[in-house]
Parts: C-alpha cells; sequence; structure tokens
C-alpha cells in the first residue's frame, strides 16, 4: 500500500478529545449519527493502528473506503 487518502466510517459521535488527536484527519459526523474521519494513511500499518484503536475503545467501523484523488469529503 502506498501513501493514500482513506474514508473511515464510524458509528456514533467521537469526542472532542479523540477527534483533536486524529490530528490530520477531516472529522464529520452526519444525521444519522455516522461520523466520517477522512485523511491521509502513508501505509498499512498506520491504518491498521488507526483501526485497532477504534477496536480498542469500542468504535464500531462500518467502512472503510479509498478516497479518489477528485473527490472531496
Amino acid at each position: 500500500m502506498t501513501s493514500q487518502t482513506v474514508e473511515v466510517v464510524v458509528r456514533g459521535r467521537l469526542s472532542a478529545d479523540l477527534i483533536a488527536a486524529l490530528e490530520g484527519f477531516e472529522v464529520t459526523t452526519d444525521a444519522e449519527g455516522l461520523t466520517r474521519i477522512v485523511g491521509g494513511v502513508p501505509d498499512q500499518p498506520r491504518l491498521l493502528g488507526l483501526l485497532g484503536a477504534f477496536d480498542d475503545m469500542h468504535i464500531e467501523v462500518v467502512s472503510v473506503n479509498p478516497v479518489d484523488a477528485g473527490r472531496t469529503p
């Protein structure tokens, strides 16, 4: 995996402290309560670390999606 932008969708709203810890990621929550975390990951271990952190905090990951270069979150 080379550096790419990904969108991680999780169920629920994230705390302000957790959002602050996600430096470099754009975090938005929609009306249905899904939160989208969009940002660059340099390699697969970084992505797996992010997903593992959500798992450790019992945050349900709904999907992980690559973001096309021309798409805005």
